[in-house]
């Protein structure tokens, strides 16, 4: 299954980044690889919630929660024809404070080819969610 990880520390509290990261709706101001988020349920972002991604170069995609652990972990998936997406995406405890951890992966009969076209993207929109969210938990 294609996939990547990327890990950044974060000098800021761990509840700080959880509270950034699962802030969903406030993505499109706060990361520049995201266009617009609509959230696709109402109430606290848990297992089930689901939201409608606008990315540049990308099609537009729905994320639905599929495991939480509130303020340590969840993952999404985003099905499209032929193609499996699950983010995932991890916040710890760090000496310096946080370390939050993003993981793509993709399965389905035309992940590779797929994955071969957009792996370097992919791999660029993950570094710039993570540094951005890093930003934005330091920032306060």
């Amino acid at each position: 299954m294609p996939g990547l990880q990327h890990t950044i520390t974060i000098a800021a509290p761990p509840e700080r980044v959880w509270e950034v990261l699962v802030d969903v709706e406030r993505w499109p101001e706060r990361i520049p690889t995201v266009d617009s988020v609509e959230r696709l349920d109402d109430g606290p972002f848990a297992v089930g919630s689901s939201a409608r991604l606008r990315q540049p170069k990308l099609p537009e995609a729905v994320w639905t929660v599929t495991e939480l652990t509130d303020g340590v972990s969840y993952t999404w998936e985003s099905k499209s024809p032929g193609v499996l997406g699950v983010a995932s995406h991890f916040v710890e405890p760090h000496p310096e404070g946080a370390r939050l951890t993003l993981a793509l992966d993709v399965s389905g009969p035309l992940a590779g080819l797929g994955w071969l076209m957009t792996k370097a993207r992919a791999r660029r929109y993950v570094e710039t969610e993570a540094a951005s969210i890093k930003g934005v938990a330091e920032a306060r």
